[in-house]
């Protein structure tokens, strides 16, 4: 319950200081920077380094891909069917597509299920929604606007992203074993992701201009809140017939809210960009809700 008291206060934190207008307006780039260079690396190694390995991550790290596959197959036939411009399909994919699983992910995770299983949220996040948002995510806002992309520039992209260059550290470092006071230096730089993760995302929220957008909206947040996450469970847990807790956090992480990092790729590419905001702002605090439910589900049915 204190973690759940944490992320609302944050939020709010986040809400308020953009009311009050006492930090500026790039204040979000300062903590999301913050974030990426130091709080998400502390993490990945720690939680990588003594994460138990074995088949069901596999389903963790696929988890995104399947995700994203399926949004772009129903978005870009119902693109065609309901006459959709380019710009609100591709920001449907793009956003709806990728689920929140390391800012809002991450936090949940700690929140519902501990600390010690922050290290299935990073493996779906960094080999699930990093890597597609950084593959198959910049080859949709390119095919669904007018700019190009190199297959260099997103493996630049990818090599020099700071959490998946402490993944492969991480990696690398599994055999050798980790001085306390190292330790205790990764877990004092990682504890800094949860407040400041909800305070920027606060900090982002926007809520005008819901009307223009409230089908596409409403669309994209049913997909990526639950029709999403119940295409994962059907498959891994009824089809395939895989059980446990990594399992449990894999479709937990599934029902995340729709991604930030997405969210600003799309309007980059001018892909509908008050959609977009719509679908990230309303999508986290709504997803605080049917989060909720999804747990209360997965205790019982997985």
């Amino acid at each position: 319950m204190t973690n759940i008291i944490l992320l609302a206060i944050c939020l709010l934190a986040g809400l308020g200081l953009k009311k009050t207008g006492r930090f500026p307006a790039a204040t979000p780039a300062a903590l999301n920077g913050f974030i990426i260079h130091i709080s998400l690396p502390a993490l990945t190694i720690l939680y990588i380094h003594d994460l138990t390995i074995d088949s069901s991550l596999l389903l963790t790290a696929g988890m995104a891909w399947l995700l994203f596959g399926c949004a772009w197959l129903i978005f870009g036939v119902a693109g065609k069917l309901f006459k959709l411009d380019r710009e609100t399909t591709g920001a449907l994919i793009l956003v709806a597509g990728l689920g929140n699983t390391s800012f809002v992910g991450l936090p949940m995770i700690e929140a519902y299920y501990g600390k010690e299983f922050l290290g299935i949220g990073i493996i779906a996040d960094q080999l699930g929604s990093f890597m597609v948002l950084s593959t198959l995510g910049i080859l949709a806002a390119t095919l669904y606007s007018s700019g190009n992309v190199t297959p260099r520039q997103m493996a630049r992209k990818i090599l020099l992203f700071p959490p998946f260059q402490a993944l492969i550290l991480a990696l690398l470092l599994r055999p050798l074993p980790f001085p306390e006071w190292s330790v205790q230096i990764l877990q004092k730089l990682g504890s800094t992701l949860t407040p400041l993760a909800l305070v920027s995302v606060g900090f982002q929220l926007q809520f005008g201009g819901m009307r223009q957008v409230l089908m596409p909206l409403a669309s994209g947040l049913t997909y990526k809140l639950l029709l999403g996450p119940a295409l994962i469970f059907l498959l891994y847990s009824s089809i395939i017939g895989a059980t446990g807790t990594a399992v449990q956090i894999t479709i937990f992480e599934a029902a995340m809210a729709p991604m930030i990092t997405a969210g600003i790729i799309a309007i980059d590419h001018d892909l509908r960009p008050q959609l977009v905001g719509m679908l990230v702002g309303i999508g986290i605090p709504l997803s605080f809700i049917t989060l909720h439910i999804w747990h209360l589900f997965l205790m019982r049915m997985v």
